[in-house]
């Protein structure tokens, strides 16, 4: 599975205006807490890797869905146009034994990404306004393909519909919220 994605700095009510008026749906709205972990055989600052557990819960006031739990591991980026990397993910039952796991692995917390998300659904793409604790307002365009053929195709694609959203896909940041948080301390 690769996951496609450009990410760039945006005023989210100029993109939510426009999300509107071009039709898209509305997918949900989450707060999430990432804490990424250091691994103990290699730097993952340097192989450009991400080992990360989530807590997320519903932010929708209209729902009382309890929290979930995912861990993830992110590979280093494939190209240099977008945000394109492997990606494996997993629900976890015990978010206390799954850290308690990691721990005796020698896996150490590194820092903790706390952020708020909109999810739109438009043309195949997830857009998603994110405001991030310490880091700032973005929006990202993503779509998840299997084949790595895909990949050239699903991201000038993601790129027009940036531009459809009066954003433009040479200004995206490929470097993660966690990266930016570490920078900006």
């Amino acid at each position: 599975m690769y996951e496609v994605e450009i990410k760039v700095p945006a005023d989210h009510a100029a993109v939510e205006s426009r999300l509107r008026e071009l039709g898209a749906e509305r997918a949900g709205r989450r707060g999430q807490r990432d804490v990424y972990y250091d691994a103990p055989h290699r730097e993952f600052a340097e192989t450009d890797e991400a080992l990360r557990i989530r807590h997320e819960t519903d932010a929708d006031p209209a729902t009382d869905s309890p929290e979930t739990t995912r861990l993830t591991y992110k590979g280093p980026l494939l190209d240099s146009a977008s945000k394109t990397r492997s990606e494996h993910e997993t629900a976890v039952d015990d978010a206390e034994a799954l850290a308690g796991v990691l721990d005796g692995l020698g896996f150490d917390p590194a820092a903790t990404v706390e952020k708020r998300r909109v999810y739109w659904s438009l043309d195949g793409f997830t857009v998603t306004l994110d405001a991030v604790d310490g880091v700032g307002e973005y929006v990202e365009v993503e779509r998840e393909v299997e084949d790595e053929s895909a990949i050239d195709a699903t991201r000038d694609a993601a790129a027009d519909l940036l531009d459809r959203l009066g954003l433009d896909a040479a200004d995206q940041v490929r470097t993660s919220y966690l990266e930016l948080l570490l920078d900006g301390e």
